[in-house]
């Protein structure tokens, strides 16, 4: 049985298996053990003692929230697990004016679902030696 957390006192990095699938380089698990630690919110989907998936947002905790990652482990896809990671750190964000996320054209209608809307542009820099 899935179960959810907003907390990550107590997560070691061995519980963070699988993830980064098809990034030309993947985060370390200590890595990745830090950017949900340092994440201004976060929402953890575990199986047991395992990470089978999250979120993160990055805010200023006054008017907008930037939500970089969303992962859910390859096996565990297709279980609304992304869905409720993402309503529960949306609910997390509901004070800020503005949540804007980047993401893959084929993912946008998964976005759209829960009220996000395609904008004109985005731009951005990946500087894959800092992973």
């Amino acid at each position: 049985m899935i179960s959810y957390t907003d907390s990550t006192e107590g997560l070691r990095s061995e519980q963070l298996a699988g993830f980064f699938v098809d990034w030309p380089v993947r985060p370390t698990a200590e890595r990745h053990l830090d950017l949900l630690r340092r994440s201004h919110a976060v929402a953890l989907a575990l199986d047991g003692d395992q990470v089978v998936g999250f979120a993160t947002a990055t805010s200023d905790g006054i008017l907008s929230a930037f939500i970089p990652l969303l992962e859910v482990l390859p096996a565990y896809q297709g279980q609304r697990i992304g869905t409720e990671l993402m309503r529960r750190l949306l609910g997390q964000l509901e004070g800020l004016y503005m949540v804007d996320v980047c993401c893959d054209a084929n993912v946008e209608p998964f976005y759209v679902r829960l009220g996000f809307q395609t904008w004109d542009r985005g731009m951005g820099l990946r500087r894959r030696q800092n992973i």
